[in-house]
């Protein structure tokens, strides 16, 4: 049963948490900075973010990340694009450089 347990953690998805917050960012292409937008957080955790955009991003693009909260800005990588109603996409995204904590003082969505 031990094995189980600690095969099944290898492939079960993450190890930490998401916390369902609405962070209001902008969201930068570091191909194209003039695909800038406003937008809100889905979901955060210490190593990325799920974000709603407005266009479509490929598997490994780079964005600049920055809450309008104050926290510092964070370069992510985008790990998946999913379609999503009303010309909207959700992005998972990994951090680049450090965890951050970024829903301490915010409300759950």
């Amino acid at each position: 049963m031990i094995r189980f347990t600690q095969s099944r953690r290898l492939f079960d998805g993450r190890i930490e948490k998401r916390v369902p917050t609405s962070v209001p960012v902008y969201l930068v292409s570091l191909e194209d900075s003039r695909t800038r937008e406003r937008t809100l957080t889905e979901n955060v955790s210490p190593q990325g973010v799920r974000v709603i955009s407005k266009r479509s991003w490929r598997p490994g693009e780079e964005s600049l990340i920055t809450p309008l909260t104050g926290e510092f800005p964070q370069v992510g990588k985008v790990i998946y694009c999913l379609p999503e109603a009303r010309d909207r996409f959700c992005l998972g995204m990994e951090f680049q450089s450090r965890a951050v904590n970024w829903w301490g003082e915010h409300s759950s969505a």
